[in-house]
């Protein structure tokens, strides 16, 4: 799946990119995926420091492979995230960049009740104006008191740092808030950073459990 998620990633587009071109690794600690991606000459960062959440990964791979670069922005995409593509990379890179939020990601607007009671699917409580988030839970959020359940906003396992951002996120102890929920842009919001998440119609499905692959061959049946 890791190979799949990668290979999405960088994926040519045969439309004109205004945006510069982005640079492509998986950060690992865990030796059979360094090999087999490395035999298959795609670009691994191995970090093996006991961090608890992929994005301190994913910074601590920044500053030894790539600080020399002078990036902006790092966009921290999980390997259970089949359906992401280097277009919804570029997308949320732009949004991002036309904003004033310290870290952008995705959301999609479900109808599916079963969803909303998962505690495995993640609820984004936000602003539908401008995006800005102020809470993501497992529960389900926003509890509908005088009407019946009609939609939540799922968020979707990708994140747009700008690179002061990160380094912030991953200077800060774990927040309170995080450790209940498991959920590391908790611990941004605590420190008042600014998530903003671009709202999008298109389906993703992370892969938290088997039952997951049959949703995901599902979707990938219908294209």
């Amino acid at each position: 799946m890791i190979e799949w998620v990668y290979d999405q990633c960088v994926e040519e587009i045969t439309s004109n990119e205004i945006l510069p071109p982005i640079e492509i690794s998986v950060v690992t600690d865990h030796d059979e995926i360094e090999h087999t991606l490395k035999d298959k000459s795609r670009n691994v960062c191995r970090v093996d420091d006991n961090v608890s959440t992929g994005s301190e990964r994913i910074y601590l791979a920044w500053q030894r492979y790539y600080k020399d670069q002078n990036f902006d922005y790092i966009i921290n995409v999980q390997g259970d995230e089949p359906l992401i593509n280097k277009q919804d990379l570029l997308n949320l890179l732009e949004f991002h960049q036309e904003s004033n939020f310290d870290i952008t990601t995705y959301v999609n607007k479900s109808k599916v009740k079963e969803d909303f009671e998962n505690p495995n699917c993640v609820k984004a409580l936000l602003n539908e104006k401008n995006g800005e988030c102020h809470y993501f839970s497992r529960a389900p959020i926003p509890f509908h008191r005088d009407s019946e359940f009609e939609s939540f906003y799922h968020h979707i396992g990708i994140y747009c740092y700008k690179t002061e951002a990160l380094e912030k996120f991953f200077n800060a102890e774990k927040s309170t808030n995080e450790v209940k929920e498991s959920l590391e842009q908790l611990r941004a919001l605590d420190l008042g950073m600014r998530i903003g998440a671009m709202i999008t119609k298109k389906k993703f499905i992370g892969v938290d459990t088997p039952e997951d692959i049959y949703k995901l061959e599902g979707v990938l049946g219908e294209e």
